[in-house]
């Protein structure tokens, strides 16, 4: 969520461009009157927002669009002047060059210290999480990495990422260099074809993009906010505006009061975006114009002064501000403020073990991250992104000057040297251990043949089975894969399919069917039901989709994050007619939730209107009580990390009453609904006061809340005798 480019706005004859052969970046912009101080001091502003908003108020500030805003006017719009330049001509690698020694850096410094925070302070079921976030951050992808994983059903509580953060830098860095090849290619081909209509078309084009952008923001958003956040087709328009008002600033004209005005306004929509937009929920939809926006009109602000007599030199009070040391140093500092603050947030979070921080304990997070950004800006990014100036052809006189330039460059070298080296060994190391918990997982597949007498699981609790003592299996870093096979076979809608998936278990060819349909708490029952579908002979036929339970709420939300979830509400339309029609002779799904204002759980009211459709229908329900939500804090907590962090069955498990009310609430409407049958399978989760992590040497939760295929195996007997007892297809 940082400005990646140098707060500098170059004109087209800045680096990459074929300067004057004696003129230096910032010399040529001050001459030309496009250097801005004011925008180093909005970036100042910028960061000290996210920063702030981020350790105290756990809230998106706006300053990450302003960032954005800021990057393509920098960079995008150079570019766009230099193609708009007769007799210029682009040169794409040193713009490539200068892009690497900009970014890269700093960024291999952060990565290389998080990885030894995350092996000394997190548990390493979190390892691998990191290495698969640490490439992507390296590869520039690290938004489609967190796309990845919002539209996850199954990753969706995930711990914070140190990293995730980087998935701003990782949209900007797309966007260099798609900008780049759009420029070159574009300029090739308007300078041949439009000769001096190439302004206008650069211009068309460039606007098309940017409202095409917005347009799929809207949709974006109102489709899968979650996922449409860290999209960059969703927050490329962020982009090409800045990219837009950087080439066409320098024909803007206004008077100073209108200038002082607009810088104002700017300002004060920006300090005040997060507080009084939520960001988190309303980004990248059209409330991202206020950000976006505000950087506009303060770019627009102190747009090309010295073409106005009487106020050449002179900037808005406001841009004078910013324009001073203090916004100055801190702008200077911005990238690497950005890079240090959320990891050491999070390590430290993730070291106490709470979910926030005090002032006190803040104010130390934000000055360690000051103190480490102003070290890594002295002696990592800027030695390596300052090239020496051009030296003249060396004459006698001159040589020994140049050896000595030569002699203090050798520093500079070593430098670009260990960084590399590091980057070389953050990516080797990532690769590694990524294989090594893929050989890991390989050799776990023997889990569904475990011997029920070294692993009984369930039938400890249920039948007080004798439990050796043997290793708990899956272990912390086999329980990820320990998934339900529907999920392995596709046979589940993600979050954006709303189409029915049927798929057959059990026995295929029996005459006798039972509809596993709902979500994914109904899902994880598949493990147990196709084996006794195979054992007594009937069929189980699924109607899945990832986070979706039979309801007839009109705004759904996803269970864990509260997100609106419409796809969910479209896809019950769909599955409820077709159960309807395909009549099986039971409907087995879940029938309660956990409360989200207090212990224990509840059948919600939106429930009923299924078990009335199924009952006028005369189709039985098989109503499992849910299992229960572990949380902490009001967060996901995953007993795997827990135990692999120290912690043992009983410390990483949870209050019983904490996750399960007195009774059954299916029991409720049982009298209303003569079809509809409890099942109750929490005496095989739980102890008659606690919820352990571990039962019968069998690791319960493959995340926060599913139950893993292995201990589903251990219930098999259980539920068989509950759906026996029901049904009647064989002895109970």
């Amino acid at each position: 969520m940082m400005t990646l480019a140098p707060a500098r706005q170059a004109p087209a004859t800045a680096p990459g461009l074929i300067p004057p052969a004696a003129a230096t970046p910032r010399a040529v912009a001050q001459a030309s009157g496009f250097y801005r101080h004011d925008l180093d001091g909005l970036r100042g502003i910028a960061i000290a927002l996210v920063a702030v908003f981020h350790v105290w108020f756990g809230r998106v500030s706006g300053g990450v669009d302003v960032f954005l805003v800021l990057s393509g006017f920098f960079f995008g719009g150079r570019l766009l002047r230099g193609a708009l330049t007769p007799g210029v001509r682009l040169r794409p690698v040193p713009e490539v060059t200068r892009l690497v020694r900009r970014l890269l850096p700093a960024l291999v410094v952060v990565l290389a210290a998080a990885a030894v925070l995350t092996v000394l302070i997190q548990p390493e079921t979190r390892w691998e999480t990191f290495a698969d976030q640490s490439l992507a951050s390296l590869g520039y992808y690290q938004n489609w990495e967190l796309a990845r994983s919002a539209s996850d059903y199954l990753r969706a509580g995930e711990a914070v990422s140190p990293l995730q953060h980087i998935w701003s830098m990782s949209v900007q860095g797309q966007f260099y260099i798609s900008f780049l090849v759009l420029i070159l290619l574009s300029a090739f081909l308007f300078r041949r074809v439009l000769g001096r209509h190439m302004r206008v078309a650069f211009v068309v084009l460039l606007v098309a993009l940017t409202v095409a952008s917005f347009v799929y923001a809207i949709v974006a958003h109102n489709t899968d906010q979650a996922t449409a956040y860290y999209s960059s087709f969703a927050r490329a328009w962020e982009l090409l505006l800045g990219a837009l008002v950087g080439a066409l600033v320098p024909h803007v004209r206004c008077p100073m009061w209108l200038r002082t005005a607009a810088a104002v306004v700017a300002l004060a929509a920006i300090l005040s975006c997060g507080a009084l937009i939520d960001g988190v929920k309303e980004f990248p939809g059209p409330w991202a114009l206020v950000p976006v926006g505000a950087t506009v009109l303060f770019i627009l602000s102190a747009a090309n002064r010295h073409a106005d007599p009487h106020t050449r030199g002179r900037l808005p009070a406001p841009n004078r501000l910013l324009a001073s040391a203090p916004f100055l140093t801190l702008g200077s500092m911005a990238y690497s403020l950005y890079l240090w603050h959320w990891p050491l947030l999070i390590f430290y979070l993730a070291y106490t073990g709470r979910s926030g921080v005090n002032f006190l304990e803040g104010a130390a997070v934000l000055l360690v991250s000051a103190l480490l950004a102003w070290l890594t800006m002295r002696y990592v990014e800027e030695p390596l992104r300052t090239r020496s100036a051009p030296v003249a052809p060396a004459t006698v006189a001159s040589r020994p000057a140049v050896a000595r330039r030569s002699r203090l460059r050798r520093p500079t070298i070593v430098l670009g040297f260990v960084v590399a080296l590091l980057g070389v060994a953050l990516t080797a190391t990532s690769f590694s251990w990524r294989e090594h918990v893929t050989v890991l997982r390989e050799n776990g597949e023997e889990l569904a043949g475990l011997s029920a007498r070294d692993y009984p699981g369930a039938r400890a609790l249920v039948d007080n089975a004798r439990v050796p003592k043997l290793p708990m299996r899956p272990t912390v870093l086999e329980a990820e894969d320990d998934i339900p096979q529907t999920t392995i076979d596709g046979c589940i809608s993600d979050f954006e399919n709303a189409s029915v998936i049927n798929c057959t278990y059990g026995d295929e060819n029996a005459s006798r069917t039972i509809a596993l349909a709902g979500g994914s708490h109904a899902e994880h029952w598949i493990t147990a039901l196709d084996k006794l579908g195979r054992l007594h002979h009937f069929k189980v036929v699924t109607y899945l989709k990832m986070g979706c339970p039979l309801t007839t709420a009109e705004r759904p939300l996803v269970m864990g994050n509260n997100r609106e979830y419409p796809r969910c509400r479209e896809w019950n339309k769909r599955v409820m007619p077709k159960l309807i029609a395909d009549k099986p002779d039971y409907v087995f799904t879940t029938s309660t939730r956990p409360w989200n204002i207090k212990p224990g759980d509840v059948m919600p009211s939106s429930y009923l209107g299924i078990w009335e459709q199924l009952s006028e229908n005369d189709i039985p329900i098989l109503a499992m009580r849910d299992t229960p939500w572990l949380v902490r804090d009001g967060e996901p907590f995953f007993p795997a990390d827990c135990l692999a962090g120290g912690g043992d069955a009983t410390s990483c498990g949870i209050e019983r009453s904490e996750v399960l009310s007195d009774h059954n609430p299916t029991l409720d409407y049982v009298a209303e609904f003569p079809l509809l049958h409890p099942l109750d399978m929490s005496n095989a989760v739980c102890r008659p006061y606690h919820c352990r992590a571990v039962e019968g040497n069998v690791l319960l939760y493959h995340d926060s809340h599913h139950i893993s295929s292995t201990y589903m195996r251990t219930m098999t007997q259980e539920l068989g005798r509950q759906i026996a007892a029901i049904t009647g297809w064989w002895p109970a």
